[in-house]
């Protein structure tokens, strides 16, 4: 029997809202995911198979963790991309990261960044005291300044990965101060 995990969200913030992905946002995820352009930094763009399969990992995350990266889309309901928390490794060792994705339509508007400080609140309420981070890849300068707006500092190197040294931004979040 698996014990219940308290699910959370971010806030929703003045232009955007958070929800968990689900099978039904296959045809925006495997859009946004097989664009050259926003996958840039990846080894390959993901195919459609691998969309559907990124959507399942991030289903299971919301089970086992409460969390994952959500769906960030306007309050009017346009698919903007993803943002979230997730677990992840810097060399051997886990940490929370803050990560996003934002489809290329609506890349250069601040959404990526409004999104990541809904999700350092979110850290801030629920995990604070804890460090926070974003895994770059070297090159992804327009991921480094959203961190860099965040308050990260790069903190590490990740040599993990045979095909690249990631960069890893950090900084610690702590609990909101009690009213």
């Amino acid at each position: 029997m698996t014990a219940h995990v308290r699910r959370v969200l971010p806030d929703a913030t003045e232009r955007l809202r958070f929800r968990e992905m689900a099978p039904s946002d296959l045809d925006a995820m495997a859009d946004m995911l097989g664009d050259p352009e926003v996958m840039t930094f990846y080894p390959a763009p993901e195919t459609r198979d691998e969309s559907a399969g990124w959507i399942e990992g991030m289903q299971r995350r919301y089970r086992e963790h409460g969390h994952g990266l959500w769906i960030i889309e306007t309050h009017d309901g346009d698919f903007v991309g993803e943002c979230g928390i997730t677990w992840q490794s810097v060399n051997e060792v886990a940490v929370l990261e803050v990560g996003y994705h934002v489809r290329r339509a609506m890349q250069r508007r601040g959404y990526a960044t409004e999104a990541a400080r809904a999700c350092v609140e979110l850290v801030r309420r629920e995990f604070a005291p804890t460090l926070l981070t974003a895994i770059i890849h070297p090159d992804n300068t327009a991921s480094r300044r959203v961190a860099e707006a965040l308050g990260m500092r790069h903190i590490d190197d990740d040599h993990a990965h045979p095909w690249i040294v990631r960069t890893v931004m950090g900084m610690q979040v702590e609990p909101a101060a009690s009213r």
